[in-house]
């Protein structure tokens, strides 16, 4: 073998992630808001990008019936959407200070409006008492029995100190007293809500379908008393794709009406190619290939999203036309082989997307599901075993509810679905569903 020291010439092949190419991987991937923030922050260093943002106007459905004055409707019309089912509402302070009485002192009302700003949005006090006592000089006994008038306030459960106190001053305002609710949720909170309710039963000498009372009369109380007090705006999805379906044949589109509108700012270019500065003009020289490989990103990730669009279509038509129900397994390598591009590019292209279709807005992840074996020659979805699943446990007897080995046999006698128990099990908690044990009543 040669160790000696010295320089030869070697020719190797290798792949290399060049920037140009590790950013259209991530343009692939944006999703519409994530491609219109990435636009606008590259016009600010590429001069020669031009990009406008308010190109794009909302439909005014009152437009034909009113006809304000211009300055008002052009305020109007951008905030229409807004202001659906948008209306003013009282804060949660307003409201409480609004039924306390107007002669308090200066030390009480510094001290209300101290445990009133420690409420959450859900109307459960999270601040500290000593704390709150030590910053207006009062001792921490008159400040529990402030926040305990509190308590007295409607809505009933506001300024409780956590679920089982919210409950319980729920429970004491009722019309007609129940003692047992009380007893219960005050003093065996916790094996009444593991549903452990046979120690209830052996401790206070009560039957199982008394116990079943006090739990249904629990899910008529409220466990968030602020939440009408917290509002959000309404969170809007902007499909991805749209897919029709005229009843032979399917169209997709891809929605790229709300990306910025990007063109060539040709006036700058000309103004300081004409300076004749040599630094100038390699830096107008890249700018303008930045600009082109920004097009053909968006160009690329156009193309690639329509094709996995249409063949997600070819091969789930029958959700398309009969609805989500008729989901069939499918995975990304299937679609990665067929277009012949790597799964890892179908990942991308799907992350984040949604899909318009007959039965409304899908997110294409949502598409790719894991496959179940049958005792038939034909394979079902995920999803579909989670409907079936659903649907049994719905019309179950709620006296024997299923456990998760019984779902596995009627899966399989009634439906020829080959599934464990402890699938069951992961699929019940995806869907929300608790187990037979807590779903047992006894009345």
């Amino acid at each position: 073998m040669n160790l000696k020291a010295g320089l030869w010439q070697q020719q190797t092949m290798k792949l290399t992630m060049t920037q140009e190419l590790t950013q259209a991987i991530a343009l692939l991937q944006y999703s519409t808001q994530e491609l219109s923030a990435f636009l606008e922050s590259k016009a600010l260093e590429n001069p020669l990008l031009k990009v406008e943002s308010g190109h794009v106007q909302t439909m005014d459905p009152r437009h034909d019936r009113v006809k304000p004055t211009r300055k008002k409707a052009e305020k109007d019309k951008i905030n229409w959407i807004e202001q659906i089912g948008c209306g003013k509402t009282m804060q949660l302070n307003e409201y409480l200070m609004s039924q306390l009485h107007l002669d308090l002192s200066k030390h009480e009302k510094k001290l209300i409006e101290q445990l009133i700003d420690s409420l959450d949005e859900n109307g459960y006090f999270r601040g500290d008492l000593q704390t709150i006592a030590a910053a207006i000089n009062l001792s921490s006994e008159e400040v529990e029995q402030m926040l305990r008038e509190l308590q007295e306030l409607e809505p009933a459960g506001v300024c409780a100190r956590n679920l089982q106190e919210c409950l319980s001053l729920q429970v004491k305002r009722l019309p007609e007293r129940n003692e047992l609710a009380e007893i219960i949720i005050d003093e065996y909170f916790t094996f009444f809500a593991e549903k452990k309710w046979k120690e209830i039963v052996k401790q206070l000498g009560v039957g199982l379908k008394e116990v079943q009372e006090v739990f249904d009369l629990v899910q008529t109380l409220n466990p968030r008393p602020a939440s009408s007090f917290h509002s959000e705006k309404s969170a809007y999805i902007t499909p991805d794709v749209i897919v029709q379906w005229d009843g032979s044949s399917f169209s997709v589109s891809v929605f790229d009406e709300v990306l910025p509108r990007i063109s060539f700012n040709e006036g700058y270019f000309k103004k300081f190619s004409a300076a004749g500065d040599r630094n100038v003009s390699r830096f107008l020289q890249e700018k303008q290939q930045d600009y082109h490989w920004i097009m053909r990103s968006i160009e690329q990730r156009k193309e690639t999203l329509t094709n996995v669009t249409l063949k997600i279509v070819e091969k789930q038509q029958d959700f398309f036309i009969k609805g989500p129900a008729q989901l069939k397994p499918m995975t990304m390598k299937e679609i990665s082989d067929e277009l012949e591009i790597h799964e890892s590019t179908v990942s991308r292209a799907v992350r984040e997307k949604y899909a318009q279709t007959p039965f409304g807005t899908f997110e294409l992840r949502s598409f790719f599901s894991s496959t179940i074996k049958t005792t038939s020659d034909e394979n079902t979805s995920s999803q579909q075993v989670k409907t079936i699943i659903g649907k049994m446990i719905e019309e179950e007897n709620k006296q024997k509810p299923l456990s998760d080995q019984e779902l596995v046999k009627l899966l399989k006698e009634k439906e020829g679905m080959v599934v464990s128990r402890r699938t069951i099990a992961k699929y019940r908690d995806q869907l929300g569903i608790p187990s037979s044990s807590k779903r047992k009543r006894y009345d």
